[in-house]
């Protein structure tokens, strides 16, 4: 491991804080926790902390001694100083002297003692620093400490390694009673470098933000080392001869459904060499026994879910077996709580018993999340893990912390505390598509559902258009014709293959062609269909089948235009094409509704978009003899209608639970267009 530490780049942090009144340790705190934060192979995902004691000014004016310690919901890859919340440092190291100390307890005391009560709550790991003697102090979870510490003879190995360097720690939950346990092993000899906890990761410290840091990549790269030379003497192990006989875009969507007693969840799919080297391997069932280090647990339950292989062309079977699988995962689970449980003094709220982690030999990993980003970390985590077991077994032989161990970390008090308090918005959990999503009605309609908490996927034939879509609305792009049956199948396999599945599709790309109904050519009617009726066909197929292989019902949108009800003169290239669809709708909701999956429509007027521009607007405001304001505004209730108001219209069919088959008007009041 490579230290990236910069005098150059650390006085120019200095500098830049300096403007906005950061003292220079807290500046140089916060450039080394980003240094750190940024290697996944130290960090991942809010795991780690590091602190500072420095000196501040409370609100009264006066100076008061503090640590400054990474704040709850910071990431060290991108820290400010204000996720590094200062606590009056003599009241936390008085905590000492204490022979016990709730976990509560300890959260509202650090909370008591900030110089700031609108901060973030301080680190669980808080005592720990102050307990420490030392100016600065950095905590990670290096992967290659942890091949050295997850093993039945890990202490003797880190002596081994690190010699009388760094002191050694056992196995202890985060909190008061390891606090006091690492002060403890610090004070049998003051002179270490840092301090290994077995099964959990390692800290150092030093009197610069420098000289912390530079102890933590010594360490880490001592430990890589150390698996480097051993690795090389260990033969490899076996790997199961499978292949990826049933592709992720189809087996994505059956695992999601059958994950679905969570609440509908995100999946995120991960194929690199390390994944597959880890899932093909002998034996995965007995090397996936644990979390690599405590927190995991938290964000991907004790173990994850481990499948057979797939066999060639067998979905029906893959199915089958991995439902067979899902419910002995389930029952498994509820057993471990049941156990568990039974041995506390106050008994725990269950959580849900899903997987939050997939093996899929022959294929990858799936991480499932309540979001794409909760399914990223867990995947994410699961990389970390495949990655640290095959370092330890190089070595030795894997070792995580004990059932009960595991237990304690995942139904902690202060995560049973966060239970119920979230409130997930709307659509929190869905995942939407949206064709045509790079302007007009499918942008408006792309953010509106993001902005009802739903994962967004972007679909539209400019790639370069939905790139910049997505990377505005935190949605992701694909590239897809709907005039293509190939680039259709193709972008909906991505969808499901990037997310897990599809809930919500929102078919709107079209275009307008224009022509007097009894002279236009049959090419330019056949153009329009081609388009506006039969790329809706294909969209909605597409969706249906990843909906049939959830099993969770569905929703199909269309947007079908004021064209389809009421024809206007020279429109008829369009109109048709448009009226086809509305009827389209209606036969996917009498066909598909005994299901669960609903279809229902738009039926949208004079909104200015890639059909309607501006100059298409001004020609049909001078057939009329009006201005261009009045032609938008002509309608009962005077008020031009905007993208937004479709895209309003489009949430809330999708939220209309009991809705099918419906046309829902949105132009401002137009009787000629009213449905009979």
């Amino acid at each position: 491991m490579r230290s990236l530490y910069s005098a150059r780049d650390a006085a120019r942090t200095v500098s830049r804080y300096a403007a906005e009144g950061v003292p220079e340790d807290v500046a140089l705190r916060v450039y080394t926790t980003r240094l750190l934060g940024g290697d996944p192979a130290l960090v991942l995902h809010g795991g780690g902390n590091t602190s500072v004691k420095t000196a501040m000014t409370d609100l009264l004016g006066e100076p008061a001694d503090v640590l400054c310690v990474k704040g709850s919901g910071w990431d060290m890859a991108d820290i400010e100083p204000a996720g590094l919340p200062a606590v009056r440092l003599e009241p936390l190291r008085r905590l000492h002297a204490l022979d016990r100390l709730g976990d509560e307890e300890m959260v509202d005391f650090q909370r008591v003692n900030l110089l700031d009560p609108r901060a973030p709550n301080p680190s669980t790991e808080t005592l720990l620093h102050a307990f420490l003697p030392h100016k600065f102090v950095d905590h990670t979870h290096a992967d290659a400490v942890l091949a050295l510490t997850d093993q039945p003879d890990g202490e003797a190995i880190c002596r081994e390694v690190y010699g009388g360097t760094m002191g050694l720690v056992p196995y202890v939950m985060p909190g008061f009673a390891l606090a006091k346990a690492c002060a403890a092993a610090h004070a049998v000899d003051p002179s270490v470098e840092g301090l290994i906890l077995l099964k959990h990761g390692i800290f150092t410290f030093g009197g610069t933000a420098e000289e912390a840091y530079e102890r933590m990549i010594a360490a880490a790269d001592r430990a890589e080392a150390h698996v480097a030379r051993r690795r090389a003497s260990v033969p490899a192990s076996r790997v199961a001869a499978t292949g990826p006989d049933v592709p992720a875009a189809a087996a994505a969507p059956i695992l999601r459904g059958l994950a679905s007693g969570a609440g509908r969840l995100v999946l995120d799919f991960r194929s690199g060499s390390d994944v597959r080297a880890f899932v093909d391997r002998e034996g995965l069932g007995d090397a996936a026994s644990g979390p690599v280090t405590p927190d995991h647990a938290i964000r991907t339950k004790p173990r994850p879910l481990v499948l057979a292989p797939p066999r060639k062309g067998a979905l029906e079977d893959f199915a089958r077996d991995a439902r067979a699988a899902m419910d002995g995962f389930v029952r498994d689970y509820q057993a471990y709580f049941a156990r568990n449980n039974a041995r506390q003094a106050e008994p725990k709220r269950a959580l849900d018993p899903y997987p939050r982690v997939i093996l899929v030999p022959g294929l990858g990993l799936f991480g499932l999340g309540a979001s794409s980003r909760a399914a990223a970390i867990a995947a994410d985590l699961a990389e970390t893990t495949a990655r640290v077991i095959a370092q330890a077994e190089s070595i030795g032989r894997y070792e995580s912390i004990s059932e009960a161990e595991i237990f304690d970390i995942e139904y902690w008090s202060l995560e049973q505390a966060k239970l119920g308090k979230a409130v997930e918005k709307p659509l929190a959990r869905h995942i939407v598509a949206v064709t045509g999503g790079a302007s007009g009605i499918g942008r408006a309609t792309a953010a509106a559902f993001a902005g009802e908490g739903a994962e967004v996927a972007i679909l539209d034939r400019d790639g370069r258009a939905a790139e910049e879509t997505a990377a505005a609305l935190g949605a992701r792009a694909f590239a897809c014709d709907v005039t293509d049956p190939a680039s259709v199948t193709a972008a909906f396999d991505a969808v499901a293959e990037s997310f897990g599945g599809l809930d919500i599709l929102v078919s709107n790309a079209g275009a307008a062609w224009q022509g007097r109904i009894g002279e236009v050519d049959e090419a330019v009617i056949r153009e329009s269909f081609e388009l506006n009726f039969y790329g809706h066909q294909r969209a909605a197929q597409a969706a249906v089948r990843i909906f049939r292989a959830q099993r969770l019902g569905g929703v199909l949108l269309f947007n079908t235009s004021k064209q389809a009800v009421n024809p206007g003169p020279d429109f008829g290239p369009y109109g048709l094409a448009k009226a086809a669809t509305l009827f389209l709708m209606r036969q996917y909701a009498l066909d598909h509704g005994a299901e669960g999956i609903r279809a229902n429509a738009v039926n949208a007027d004079r909104i200015r978009s890639g059909l309607m521009t501006r100059a298409r607007i001004e020609e049909r405001a001078r057939a009329r003899g009006v201005s261009t304001d009045e032609y938008m505004a002509g309608n009962l209730l005077g008020r031009e209608v905007t993208a937004d108001d479709a895209a309003k219209a489009f949430v809330d069919l999708a939220l209309a639970e009991k809705t099918t088959g419906a046309v829902l008007t949105v132009d401002g009041g137009n009787i000629a267009a009213a449905l009979r």
